[in-house]
């Protein structure tokens, strides 16, 4: 069993095309759940995400850090993979998952990223990204992991205290003490498709920047615009 845990917030113009991706994989319906977490959407999110989920709840810890905790916590699989409401899934993304835990030494596993607005900027902007998190797998420097595509042996996961509650690279953090207990796998060909709308938003370098400050040396993440985005 995988279980799937979605964090959620007012998304009801995207969500739908996250789950009908969950619902179009090469893998069979019953070895996985769907765990959608909201943080209290004012939209018809839940609504939406009743039809496909199955389980769909409001979270009652802090951040997007809290509400995939919440999910893990209600998960039942051996496997536990997280994604992003504005996030598409390709087809085999969870046979591909299940094939790479067939390793018993693999306690993390996450993959590479392209651009849901598929424009050529977009595209160089991620493939320099994915260029990076490689490189830093490789060199066991930095495991630069994403929350919109990674998966945990759920045991292990929750053993290490699950992801930290911030405002910023919680996402990242957890590889690192993941590392110190098991294998944590960068699989090249693990893509899931990104949306990119809040680089757009605040623009990507800023956020780069932001995100990049927040994460290494912490401080008063409120006056950052990269945090400024609606979420319990």
């Amino acid at each position: 069993m995988i279980s799937v845990v979605i964090p959620s917030f007012n998304e009801e113009e995207r969500i739908e095309r996250c789950l009908v991706s969950l619902t179009k994989q090469d893998f069979p319906r019953n070895d996985y759940e769907i765990i959608v977490v909201d943080g209290g959407s004012k939209d018809k999110t839940r609504e939406i995400a009743e039809k496909y989920a199955d389980i769909v709840f409001i979270q009652t810890s802090l951040k997007v850090g809290g509400a995939r905790n919440d999910g893990s916590l209600r998960a039942r699989g051996e496997i536990i993979a997280t994604t992003d409401a504005d996030t598409i899934l390709p087809p085999d993304w969870l046979s591909r998952i299940k094939h790479n835990f067939s390793d018993p030494d693999v306690v993390m596993l996450y993959g590479p990223v392209k651009p849901i607005e598929a424009t050529i900027k977009k595209r160089i902007y991620l493939f320099f990204a994915n260029c990076f998190a490689y490189l830093g797998y490789l060199t066991g420097t930095v495991l630069f992991t994403l929350g919109c595509n990674s998966a945990f042996r759920a045991d292990p996961f929750k053993k290490a205290g699950m992801y930290r509650v911030s405002d910023a690279g919680d996402d990242l953090e957890v590889a690192h003490r993941m590392k110190r207990i098991g294998k944590v796998k960068f699989d090249r060909k693990l893509f899931v498709s990104f949306s990119m709308r809040r680089y757009d938003q605040f623009g990507a370098l800023k956020s780069l920047y932001e995100w990049f400050y927040i994460v290494f040396h912490g401080g008063d993440a409120e006056k950052y615009q990269y945090t400024k985005r609606e979420y319990r």
